[in-house]
């Protein structure tokens, strides 16, 4: 059934709540009793309910009015919220840009680099690190505009459903083989590649996923390689600190920071499995000025950087059009 509430009936009545009686309420909203009693009932008819108990003595509220003003309380606090949100945009010209992404230390570099070429007076930027489930529901929900992560012959499946379910759109920027990252004094620092077997023996780092941590939600690829240890952390602070200062290894793309580069070595993996990175974002959809500015300093990040010795052309992962 559709419905012909409006914003202004749900004041209306929010506001006799208020103030307890039709009267008073008519004061504060400047309008006459018989106008908002008219409301009221446009109301009661459209949905089938009483929502006041009325009598000599004034009006309540009945038990379908108290559950009624509980939702409409709800939608005008989010219409607050809206319309605060929106109220000190000359024009929607402030700058506005929130980005979701798996820990990639790229995908902060670019952050930054856009920061500080972006000389406005005002401006809103949000970067969240987080879950690879989380990133897929922030952009299907518009909370950011942008989601990096990547997509791999393993996780494909998987993942793409998840994206295509979600009404967004991958879009990739580069494809890699995977790496080991081990701290510089790690028995298999010296070693020019690395097989799956050499890492069994050593204490697995990922990313915690949450409720959704499965094989194919994994940050890091080939997470279903046997391990007898693992730790799960959920910033790139402590990932930093473990690789340092431990034997242990994760796994990624094999593009590092500025900040990683200091202990820590990215060693080829051995291995038929791509990782493809990539951005999500909603489906025909026009990108912001910000979000193109954005992938800009992305793919001049990635393409410039020196240790991306595997960067190639894109090439879509087993199965990626079924």
């Amino acid at each position: 059934m559709q419905s012909n509430l409006t914003l202004q009936q749900l004041r209306y009545i929010t506001e006799v709540v208020e103030c307890g009686s039709i009267n008073a309420a008519s004061q504060n909203l400047y309008v006459s009793q018989p106008a908002l009693s008219t409301a009221i009932k446009d109301v009661e008819q459209e949905l089938g309910i009483e929502i006041f108990n009325r009598s000599n003595r004034g009006i309540t509220l009945t038990n379908e009015g108290m559950e009624f003003v509980g939702y409409a309380r709800q939608i005008l606090e989010q219409v607050s919220l809206l319309e605060s949100h929106y109220s000190n945009y000359a024009g929607g010209s402030i700058g506005k840009l929130s980005i979701s992404s798996q820990h990639y230390a790229f995908g902060v570099k670019a952050f930054v680099d856009l920061v500080e070429e972006y000389d406005k007076d005002e401006y809103e930027f949000t970067l969240r690190e987080t879950r690879t489930s989380e990133i897929i529901e922030d952009v299907k929900s518009y909370r950011s505009e942008l989601g990096i992560l990547y997509l791999s012959t393993f996780n494909n499946r998987v993942i793409s459903k998840a994206i295509t379910d979600a009404g967004l759109e991958f879009v990739p920027l580069f494809a890699a083989e995977p790496h080991v990252f081990v701290g510089e004094h790690h028995p298999l620092a010296n070693e020019q590649r690395i097989s799956p077997d050499q890492l069994e023996e050593f204490t697995r780092y990922s990313f915690e996923q949450g409720s959704n941590n499965s094989f194919f939600f994994s940050e890091e690829p080939l997470s279903h390689l046997p391990h007898k240890k693992q730790i799960t952390y959920s910033d790139r602070g402590t990932l930093s600190n473990l690789l340092t200062n431990f034997d242990g290894y994760t796994i990624s793309t094999g593009v590092l920071s500025d900040e990683m580069n200091a202990g820590i070595v990215a060693i080829p993996l051995e291995s038929d499995e791509k990782m493809t990175v990539g951005y999500i974002h909603q489906a025909n959809s026009e990108l912001s000025p910000l979000a193109k500015l954005y992938i800009q300093k992305l793919r001049a990040y990635i393409e410039a950087n020196p240790t991306v010795s595997t960067y190639i052309e894109y090439q879509a992962p087993e199965g990626a059009n079924n």
